[in-house]
């Protein structure tokens, strides 16, 4: 249940694989007492519930019909604002085909007033994607929440970004440049002076990427670093795709990888915001 006396706002983001371990993260979405939930990878079929099949030239994963449905139905006091990026095929167990939307999701509790809402592509635009999901260069929406909190007396932005997945590797190219100027430009265009301002999700990229320079033009600093972000469902040893910037690192009451439980092939993030003169005694555990 949601603290309506809120001492502190509890943001957390992670990649939800398209709810490939919905048996864990449906019992997790009850007690990670988010107020801002910054989701990637969702999923939403129009018409259809359970489970479906996603297949590219590389991967076949089982994914939630309506992941957006299934978070929503468990979080029945936040607010559920989902941006598409692109859609396309999946099966369902007997093998019809049908349409998936696929896209990014923020979740506020109903205690913040959401002043606030903008989206943007970061990369390419809408696409439909008829015969099969491409391997690279598929469009990414990202998404902004403007909320006050009123314990602060202050405004907080969050954006939600799932970034440009590249099959060769996470190091930077042209793409993923331009998409760093133009999340950039959403991130100035959400955010108002004075706000706090977090900037999260599956970015798709190495420490070390001249994004996180461009970000830091604009006063966000990356509080995770060269950090392990992956659980032991990814088998691959390259263990870096989320990251968590903030645009006041001395603001930020506690930042946390969380390890466990393990809920999807990514970590999530969390990170909670006190609110000015509020003892951290009243936190959530």
């Amino acid at each position: 249940m949601v603290d309506l006396n809120l001492v502190h706002v509890r943001i957390i983001s992670l990649n939800a694989w398209g709810g490939a371990m919905f048996d864990e993260l449906a019992p997790w979405l009850d007690t990670c007492g988010a107020d801002v939930l910054c989701l990637q990878e969702i999923t939403h079929t129009p018409g259809l519930g359970g489970w479906t099949r996603f297949d590219d030239a590389d991967r076949s994963l089982p994914q939630r019909a309506n992941l957006l449905a299934d978070v929503r139905s468990r979080l029945p006091r936040h607010h559920g604002l989902f941006a598409v990026s692109d859609a396309g095929p999946v099966q369902d167990h007997e093998g019809w085909r049908h349409r998936q939307d696929f896209g990014v999701a923020t979740f506020v509790a109903e205690s913040l007033p959401v002043v606030g809402m903008r989206s943007a592509f970061v990369h390419g635009d809408y696409t439909e994607h008829r015969d099969q999901w491409p391997t690279d260069g598929r469009a990414r929406a990202a998404l902004a929440v403007r909320v006050y909190d009123r314990q602060a007396e202050r405004f907080v932005t969050v954006v939600n970004l799932h970034g440009l997945r590249d099959p060769r590797g996470k190091v930077d190219t042209p793409a993923r440049h331009a998409q760093a100027e133009r999340l950039a430009d959403l991130v100035g265009e959400a955010r108002h002076d004075g706000d706090m301002t977090v900037v999260c999700g599956d970015f798709n990229l190495l420490p070390d990427s001249k994004t996180f320079q461009i970000l830091a033009e604009i006063g966000l600093t990356d509080l995770v670093g060269t950090a392990d972000t992956r659980t032991s469902r990814y088998a691959k040893p390259l263990r870096h795709a989320g990251y968590l910037l903030v645009s006041d690192p001395a603001g930020v009451e506690r930042f946390e990888i969380v390890a466990e439980p393990e809920v999807s092939d990514h970590r999530a993030l969390l990170i909670e915001v006190p609110a000015h003169g509020r003892s951290p005694g009243g936190s959530r555990p």
